[in-house]
């Protein structure tokens, strides 16, 4: 039986080596084997397999320069390495090398090969048949080129654990260990690739981009992941196709349409060579230009593209690179190939032929004659194609490499081969690590080594995974735990050579994928040339730059990369174009007129230095002068009868409490502190409540003595100064008791208000209690009320004593200020509300002061003669009577120590009958206004009593002159009391000091 197995693995694999033939490989003996995948041709001829016979492999067509090249530095670093003392010293690698033609079904063809190879070394068949032609097992594959063909081979190599170590596969899938286990790159994969090509978007501003991908492994993976870096920035996709080398025409000219017709102007491909290529001949066709082509490292310098006949279609493009290389003697390595000189290599031949367009003819040795039989020319590539026909000239073997330019001998940048010789020397190194391990030491169970002459595949991979060394270029090299090989990118940039006209590829920046987010890129704009001549970088959004002061607005029913230009609100501004919003000017701030920028608001409170603000406080201290002068007058006059008739200290104490009112004023002037807010209200209304006390105890006492019958001395006691005084502070400690309570508990401060307007801070102050605010003002007017209703009940007394109808009319605009000043209050802001407060206190101050005392001052310093104890008598005694009998001071003498002080009535004439029926009522009224007499009499001791205020007549020298006698001055100032006695028969005598005057009633 197993013998039977033995045989049909050898057929299988006898099969397998005669379809590929001696010429479709590239292969070397060895201790150990080392296999190759590379794409010595683009893609294999469509073949219609109709099935009536027995399907043949299908044919490679269209020779891949520099696929032959990577082929040439895998073999250049296994003869290095085997030329090499110090690296597996007494080990001898040889090498399987065979042609993937870009196709899945080329590398799984070669792939069993390997796979086949290693399960005939795992039968160990040695004792069942001769192996003299043994090769051993392959132990490590190095390739393939495309994403799409290493995710099909590491799927069969996983099965094994067969180490795959690829130079060119990119694919972010190809990280994921749970499915690819054995697979490893000496590549960055392209999740880093992905993000720097939205990194450059970004950088140079764009947000409105289309991208195309290859329908494989590779494109639809990667701009898989640049979509999600485009959200993250962004950046909106106007269009996403997928292509691919087998893509019929008319898929092609759909997508072509699709460009044709887009806005977007930049194209992001991920894509390979080959499957780009239709696309972009359809684009040449139709002479599409005006695009900027973002190229992945796959394309980025496929000579398939970078061809002068398609320059003015992808001149400009912006490519990522890999990280060019440096391999000693590789140059002349690439010199010396020569088909007779390359025993091993079997693709020598198929690349002389097609480098200088000759055929060689197998077998022979020197220069061969002319034949008929010619490969077949390239289909529009101008390559020779090994199923076409034309005829071609024999190659004489003395052709000059280094006579024709193809892209073989492009060793500037050596990007991929120099991955290629690095994937060699990668399972080199862990080879030498098998070799040079030590027992104890190994990385398999307790320490032991892999045998490096019986060495298998699975031991290598444990050894690569566990890799580190230093490569030619004296950088550190591991693979970590996802296989992948982390690098940086070069950014390139396709200019034309003035010199051939060929494509050059410019280096003009780098993607180090090392550094930090955001410093990353650096790119020297100063080196690209756009378009392949133009300096200007193109435009390519949805929508118009938003400049400065505007911000970017959506637009329904469109991605949000086509937005329209909004300006920023006020209070907003944006310093940068494109803003996504407008930023909040800080609280101090408002936004300049363009929004560009913010400038500080303007401060505002009641100066002192604006017109309104001297106004007001002209008018202050206006009021403050007026009051002071009137004090003055009031000192200066303080002994004459009508500064006595007022009640002197009072006056004093309700002139102090006006200069008060005029001054707490002016703490509503100027910046507001938190000292002036907390003094400001209490002193308006401690100094408003202290007069308006004044004005109620005064009021009232003269209401009181008026009403009351003949004083008593316990009137005398209580309606001194002392109770006066007593009742003036009682009715101020109750508003400074609740003011105290208010700057207890929520005391005023200064307040920086942004909500009134939007380019104005007002500096107000913030009252901390309104309630109390409220009890305040409402305290103060409840004095007044009261204070009003008593000035109405005396309205009718002497003016001398109470100044009735001022008072009132006093409290009238008291009230009237105080009932404007609520709603007006409460409708203004800012500094109008400290302005509002200022007139009020201004308009009710100079009312109480013009009212009560301007009249007095009047007389005391334009009318003298009105201000005498006569006028102040006149008036008491007109008191006494009705108005049917206004008595008229007739006569005032002023003689030498004494006065004439003579009362006459006048009264209608009437008929004698009349006098008679109404002496009986007149007696009645005189008994009546003797009463009322007798208690003004009473009033003006009293009200005079004080220290320099007593009225007498030993002061006023009254006396009544009787039939021009003169009466002897009395001694006794008792006996000095006038008296007002009226008689019963119509006359009446007042006597002074003894002294009377009698005047008889005179009937018509």
């Amino acid at each position: 039986m197993a013998l039977y197995c033995c045989c049909l693995i050898l057929l299988a694999f006898t099969w397998h080596t005669s379809a590929y033939g001696p010429d479709q490989r590239a292969q070397k003996k060895g201790d150990i084997i080392l296999g190759g995948l590379f794409p010595i041709h683009f893609g294999v001829a469509a073949k219609d397999q109709d099935l009536k016979s027995r399907p043949e492999s299908v044919e490679c067509i269209r020779y891949n320069f520099r696929g032959f090249r990577w082929l040439q530095a895998m073999i250049f670093a296994i003869e290095e390495i085997n030329s090499s003392p110090a690296l597996l010293p007494n080990m001898t690698l040889g090498y399987r090398i065979f042609d993937t033609c870009n196709t899945v079904s080329k590398a799984l063809e070669a792939t069993l090969s390997f796979v086949a190879q290693n399960k005939i070394d795992s039968l160990n068949l040695d004792e069942f048949c001769n192996c003299s032609q043994h090769i051993p097992s392959t132990i490590a594959v190095v390739g393939a080129t495309g994403s799409g063909i290493s995710t099909a081979v590491a799927n069969l190599l996983g099965l094994f654990y067969i180490p795959q170590v690829s130079y060119a596969s990119s694919s972010r899938l190809l990280s994921n260990k749970n499915q690819f286990k054995s697979f490893l790159r000496t590549i960055p994969n392209d999740e880093h690739q992905a993000t720097a090509m939205a990194d450059i978007i970004e950088y140079f501003r764009w947000n409105w981009v289309g991208t195309i991908a290859a329908d494989d492994d590779y494109g639809r993976p990667g701009i898989e992941k640049f979509r999600e870096e485009a959200e993250e920035r962004d950046i909106c996709i106007d269009f996403s196709e997928l292509i691919s080398q087998y893509s019929d025409e008319e898929e092609i000219q759909q997508v072509v349409e699709v460009i044709q017709n887009s806005t977007a102007k930049v194209i992001v491909v991920f894509s390979s060579g080959p499957d780009l290529e239709p696309l972009i001949k359809e684009i040449v066709r139709r002479n599409i230009t005006g695009r900027i082509w973002l190229a992945s490292e796959a394309w980025a310098s496929s000579s398939l593209i970078a061809m002068p006949e398609y320059f003015h279609v992808v001149g400009g493009t912006i490519g990522f690179g890999l990280k060019a290389g440096q391999i000693p003697g590789f140059r002349e390595f690439l010199q010396k190939v020569h088909p007779r000189k390359s025993a091993h290599n079997g693709f020598a031949k198929e690349f002389w032929e097609e480098t200088f367009n000759c055929h060689l003819q197998e077998g022979a040795k020197g220069p061969l004659p002319m034949d008929t039989f010619l490969r077949g020319q390239e289909e529009g590539g101008g390559r020779i194609s090994n199923s076409s026909t034309v005829f071609r000239p024999l190659c004489t073997g003395d052709e000059n490499i280094s006579s024709v330019e193809t892209p073989y001998m492009d060793y500037t940048h050596l990007r991929i081969s120099y991955n290629v010789y690095l994937a060699v020397y990668s399972i080199a190194h862990a080879l030498q690590d098998i070799y040079t391990c030590l027992p104890g030491r190994g990385l398999f169970t307790n320490g032991s080594c892999a045998d490096i002459k019986k060495v298998e595949a699975w031991q290598v991979l444990k050894h690569l995974r566990h890799l580190n060394f230093t490569n030619n270029m004296g950088e550190q090299v591991t693979f970590d735990e996802c296989g992948d090989l982390v690098g940086n990118y070069s950014i390139i940039n396709w200019h034309l050579s003035p010199e051939d006209g060929s494509i050059v590829f410019k280096e003009v920046g780098y993607y180090n994928v090392y550094a930090k987010k955001g410093e990353r890129l650096f790119i020297n704009e100063k080196k690209i040339l756009w378009s392949g001549f133009s300096r200007e970088v193109p435009f390519s959004n949805c929508s118009r730059v938003c400049l400065e002061g505007t911000r970017k607005g959506i637009i329904e029913g469109k991605p949000t990369c086509c937005f329209e230009c909004v300006k920023c609100p006020d209070g907003e501004y944006s310093d940068e174009i494109d803003a996504s919003a407008c930023d909040k000017c800080p609280d101090d701030f408002w936004s300049s007129e363009n929004h560009t920028s913010c400038i500080a608001k303007e401060i505002e409170f009641l100066s002192w230095t604006e017109p309104f603000g001297i106004a007001l406080t002209l008018f202050a201290v206006l009021g403050i002068f007026l009051t002071a002068f009137v004090l003055g007058v009031f000192i200066k006059f303080r002994n004459t009868p009508i500064v006595k008739a007022t009640n002197r200290e009072l006056s004093y104490l309700l002139l102090f409490s006006l200069l008060c009112c005029f001054s707490s004023s002016l703490f509503f002037i100027g910046e507001p502190q938190d000292w002036t807010c907390r003094l400001r209200q209490p002193a308006f209304g401690i100094s408003f409540v202290l007069c308006i006390s004044c004005i109620l105890v005064k009021t009232n006492r003269v209401l009181l003595v008026f009403e009351a019958k003949i004083p008593t001395s316990f009137h005398r006691k209580w309606w001194g100064l002392n109770l006066q005084f007593l009742l003036v502070f009682l009715c101020t400690f109750v508003q400074i008791v609740i003011c105290v309570i208010w700057l207890y508990t929520a005391p005023p401060s200064s307040y920086r208000n942004h909500e009134l307007e939007d380019e104005i801070i007002f500096i107000t102050c913030h009252e901390g209690s309104l309630m109390a605010l409220g009890f305040l003002i409402g305290y103060t007017c409840l004095l007044a009320a009261i204070c009003f209703f008593f000035a109405f009940k005396s309205r009718k007394l002497p003016e001398n004593f109470n100044e009735a109808k001022f008072i009132t009319f006093s409290m009238l605009i008291f009230f009237i200020v105080w009932i404007s000043f609520i709603p007006a209050y409460a409708s203004t802001y800012g500094k109008f509300v400290s302005a509002v407060e200022v007139i009020a206190i201004l308009a009710a101050s100079f009312g109480l002061l013009a009212c009560i005392f301007f009249n007095k001052v009047y007389i005391i310093l334009f009318k003298p003669s009105r201000n005498t104890i006569e006028e102040v008598r006149c008036s008491t005694a007109a008191h006494a009577f009705k108005p049917q009998q206004q008595p008229r001071c007739k006569q005032v003498i002023f003689g030498s120590g004494t006065v004439t002080f003579s009362l006459s009535f006048d009264e209608p004439q009437k008929s004698a009958a009349a006098h008679r029926n109404s002496s009986h009522q007149n007696s009645l009224e005189s008994q009546k206004s003797n009463d009322t007499l007798t208690r003004h009499q009473a009033l003006l001791p009293l009200q005079c009593g004080e220290p320099d205020s007593e009225l007498t007549a030993q002061e006023t020298g009254l006396q009544g002159p009787v039939g021009g006698d003169r009466q002897p001055e009395a001694e006794d100032p008792e006996e000095m009391s006038p008296a007002l006695v009226v008689s019963n028969s119509r006359s009446f005598v007042i006597s002074g000091g003894g002294s009377t005057v009698t005047e008889n009633i005179l009937h018509s």
